[in-house]
């Protein structure tokens, strides 16, 4: 490799934070050359020249220029930086620079709650740290859409790194990889390190999902992984929607299916509407595809962060068409979805009485269950028990809620 030529990773500037900008010149002499301007000096300047070290020593880098410029980044962040620019520069190749885990998974669960996914730009560390704060049920690490193609290397980093390193605070570890073959590529970064769903973007065909669960059975086995990772396909054109009950049905390990409807409105060519018109077919495709595979329906997301009523009806609307869940590209979000999801307290306390009323005739040995004067049918019944479900999962029951009713 010829000297001189410098190679960076990171961000700068007047508006950056939590992130650095990292410029880096192999030599052949001269011996390690290092260079670091730092908005936190003071406070965590031998932390950071340390951390340099270590990365260096890690690489076998003995001589160099390296010039840093710290916004503030956290050590996964840097160290990440760091990483990045010193394999384009063609060093390190097939190493990875792994801090210290200091969360562990989540076990993964087919049925959890999904009212909110959130999104976080994968090369945009300043989202990350809080995001767990506004208490979404996912958050998605995103690889695919929100990153420029000239950066997926640097991404595809910080996203492992902030998967071991990051409290998410409960929320399901969610990265949503790039298409294939790209995304191969992530799954060898993420799958070691924690994450717990996969997101298939713009997913066409079942054999997609085949080649993605194929790779993750196979860096398990390497890496000794014995808790199952789920997938969500998303579906965002004519032809998945086409294919949706083959793709359903690619994987035991699909938890969800979801759309993805500024994709999906631009193959059909139509402009996205909030009436939805456009794609009423395709999202209750998607529905029914999920029921019956016994998996959960999730809507796309709702674009317009200011427009809070908007929402709330957008949200209303999927509970009832019978989605579950919602995306999110704004904390702000969340609340609104999660409560626009949850039951109703009428519908709750509806739900409650024709439980009871169930549970008694069964009791009795009645195989007519009435509530005052009217016949509860068997669906109503069924309705009412995944009403009472809800209400628990969304904290407005609890479990012992039938002592509270008969003491």
């Amino acid at each position: 490799m010829e000297d001189n030529i410098v190679y960076s990773a990171g961000k700068r500037g007047t508006s950056v934070r939590s992130d650095c900008w990292v410029e880096f010149e192999k030599h052949s002499s001269g011996g390690r050359v290092v260079e670091i301007k730092s908005k936190v000096g003071r406070l965590y300047g031998d932390k950071i020249s340390a951390l340099v070290d270590e990365v260096l020593e890690f690489y076998g880098i003995d001589n160099c220029v390296l010039r840093i410029e710290d916004s503030g980044a956290l050590d996964f962040v840097m160290a990440a930086r760091l990483e990045s620019a010193i394999k384009r520069a063609g060093s390190g190749s097939g190493k990875d620079f792994l801090l210290p885990a200091k969360y562990g998974h989540i076990t993964p669960q087919k049925t959890r709650l999904r009212r909110s996914r959130l999104y976080l730009p994968g090369n945009e560390p300043k989202f990350y740290i809080n995001a767990g704060l506004h208490k979404p049920d996912g958050i998605i690490l995103d690889l695919e859409d929100s990153v420029h193609h000239s950066e997926k290397d640097a991404a595809r980093i910080l996203v492992r790194n902030a998967l071991r390193a990051v409290d998410f605070y409960g929320a399901e570890r969610m990265v949503r990889i790039n298409q294939l073959p790209l995304g191969l590529e992530d799954l060898r970064a993420v799958i070691p390190n924690g994450v717990e769903l996969v997101l298939i973007p713009k997913c066409e065909i079942p054999h997609e999902v085949e080649l993605i669960d194929d790779e993750i059975f196979r860096i398990k086995q390497e890496y000794n992984i014995k808790y199952p990772i789920l997938l969500m396909p998303i579906i965002e054109s004519a032809k998945g929607v086409a294919n949706a009950q083959a793709i359903a049905a690619a994987s035991d390990n699909i938890c969800a299916l979801t759309i993805g409807l500024e994709d999906f409105s631009a193959d059909l060519g139509v402009e996205r509407t909030l009436e939805g018109k456009e794609s009423f077919y395709a999202r209750s495709v998607i529905i029914n595809t999920a029921k019956a595979a016994g998996i959960q329906a999730i809507d796309s997301v709702f674009s317009d962060v200011e427009d809070t009523q908007g929402l709330i009806n957008s949200v209303i609307e999927a509970k009832g068409l019978g989605f579950e869940g919602k995306g999110c590209i704004h904390p702000r979000q969340i609340d609104v979805i999660h409560k626009a999801f949850a039951p109703s307290e009428k519908e709750t306390e509806k739900a409650k009485k024709i439980v009871l009323a169930f549970e008694d005739a069964q009791s009795r040995g009645l195989g007519v269950i009435s509530l005052g004067s009217k016949m509860i049918d068997p669906p109503v019944v069924k309705r009412a028990l995944h009403t009472v479900d809800l209400a628990i999962l969304n904290g407005l029951l609890p479990e012992d809620w039938r002592n509270n009713e008969n003491g």
